[in-house]
């Protein structure tokens, strides 16, 4: 399969246009990809977050789409398609470690405002700022000359 791209954007812009002269669909390992022809240029449909080729996994996610372009005649070439190889199943490792730093946020934004909350609900008397800092600097002042002598 042709390895140049063409983004979902400019796909849309040139089908409203007119210009896109042939759609074909090619089987592959994993899925189906676009050719798209416009002019003299073929290219591929690019994934929505690299320039790599885009693979529907589904023949009817990819139809869906095409028809939602304005692309509703195409050819299929499902000579190298291999169902066999969507029996398996995706590992995506990125996507995992993502989910593992989201839950622990959310564990520790459960815990904090659990904190936040029980500070909130105590009843104890408070102690002025004041009273805390005058405290604070008598321990300083303490552990200074303890430590200059």
């Amino acid at each position: 399969m042709n390895t140049e791209t063409i983004d979902h954007a400019t796909l849309t812009r040139l089908a409203e246009a007119g210009a896109v002269s042939s759609a074909h669909v090619v089987g592959q390992k994993g899925g189906w990809g676009i050719l798209v022809k416009y002019g003299m240029t073929e290219r591929a449909l690019a994934a929505q977050r690299s320039h790599q080729v885009r693979i529907f996994r589904k023949f009817e996610t990819l139809v869906s789409y095409l028809k939602g372009v304005g692309i509703v005649h195409f050819d299929v070439d499902a000579v190298n398609y291999d169902a066999d190889s969507l029996k398996t199943t995706r590992n995506r490792p990125d996507r995992a470690e993502a989910m593992k730093s989201a839950h622990e946020a959310a564990a520790y934004n459960k815990w904090l405002k659990a904190e936040v909350q029980e500070a909130i609900d105590d009843t104890s008397p408070t102690i002025p700022h004041t009273e805390v800092m005058q405290d604070v600097r008598a321990i300083i002042a303490k552990a200074r000359a303890a430590k200059r002598a």
